[in-house]
């Protein structure tokens, strides 16, 4: 079974929110109808990163890695280079 660590950014006001799912055009359009209480102020949400992880517990460790300093520096290097 797969599970994706994925990056979303509000067209709002860029904000990010990292999250992980078995399936990320489904946990996608569940932010965009409103069901995520965090999320809902600030749709709509466009997917800016996702990696896909057979382990479950791998997915856990860089989805935590994300939401850590080091994970956002690298977020905005990865967003920056991107734009390019």
């Amino acid at each position: 079974m797969s599970y994706f660590v994925y990056v979303i950014q509000s067209k709002i006001d860029q904000r990010l929110y990292k999250g992980l799912a078995k399936d990320i055009s489904k946990r996608i359009k569940e932010h965009n109808s409103g069901k995520n209480f965090s999320t809902k102020p600030y749709i709509p949400w466009i997917l800016v990163y996702s990696k896909e992880f057979d382990d479950l517990s791998e997915a856990r460790k860089w989805e935590k890695f994300l939401k850590s300093g080091s994970g956002r520096e690298f977020l905005k290097s990865y967003l920056k280079n991107m734009s390019i």
